[in-house]
């Protein structure tokens, strides 16, 4: 070889995005699905016999329970089980599960920007019908959880309650945009124990902040809900 000549410089392999654990469950789980025979509409066993099934613990399972929710794969229904919506890919939910955890922060960002202001005019804007709705929405909220739900549409209607007492059409139509995006996070952040009644006394300390009209404390009520919430297992840094 002449010294000129010059040795081929090796590229570095790119660097591979090690699953974690609840991504580990998500694959057996599919895995398990299609060796069984399960199609949709069919009914898994209980978390307790699954988890023991596939060899987890009843947390892990039910983060990947709730990944498989939020992707469209399985309907969780509170006293009828967790039902079977489709058979995918497992490449195909993985890749819905990643591009979700990217996007996940951009949301957040996005409901501390827009709800935290929408609270704060709520409270100087909201009638006496807004207070009505905002009360509803605590009560439904309130009544799935006592019968061990996990709150999903009374917390989704508490926020669009807020929303509408800020009378702020353009934050209004800001917040339709992402509300897809907010309800997987609403899911996912409902499914953790003891998160329903935490998020539920959340709503509460707005609701009574819109109702004495303090728009500092509201948006302060918010600030500190919407950062309780926002502590879900997509955006952990490992899964221990």
């Amino acid at each position: 070889m002449s010294a000129r000549e010059e040795l081929p410089i090796a590229q570095p392999e790119p660097l591979r995005r090690s699953p974690r654990l609840y991504e580990r469950v998500v694959q057996q789980l599919i895995s398990w699905a299609r060796t069984s025979g399960l199609g949709p509409g069919d009914r898994l066993p209980p978390e307790r016999d699954l988890a023991a099934s596939l060899g987890v613990s009843r947390a892990t399972l039910a983060q990947a329970l709730v990944a498989l929710e939020v992707t469209g794969v399985v309907s969780v229904r509170h006293g009828d089980g967790t039902v079977l919506l489709a058979a995918p890919r497992t490449e195909t939910v993985l890749a819905a599960l990643r591009a979700r955890r990217d996007d996940l922060g951009d949301v957040i960002e996005a409901r501390q920007a827009l709800e935290v202001r929408l609270a704060a005019l709520a409270a100087r804007r909201r009638t006496e019908v807004d207070l009505a709705e905002i009360d509803a929405a605590l009560a439904a909220m309130g009544d799935d959880v006592r019968r061990g739900g996990r709150g999903v549409g009374g917390d989704e209607r508490f926020h669009a309650a807020v929303t509408a007492a800020g009378h702020s059409p353009l934050l209004g139509r800001l917040m339709a945009e992402i509300a897809d995006l907010i309800r997987e996070s609403r899911i996912e952040s409902l499914s953790q124990a003891g998160r329903p009644q935490r998020s539920l006394e959340g709503h509460r300390a707005i609701a009574e902040a819109i109702r004495a009209g303090d728009a500092p404390a509201a948006a302060a009520a918010m600030t500190a809900h919407i950062d309780l919430v926002s502590d879900v297992p997509l955006l952990a840094d490992d899964d221990g």
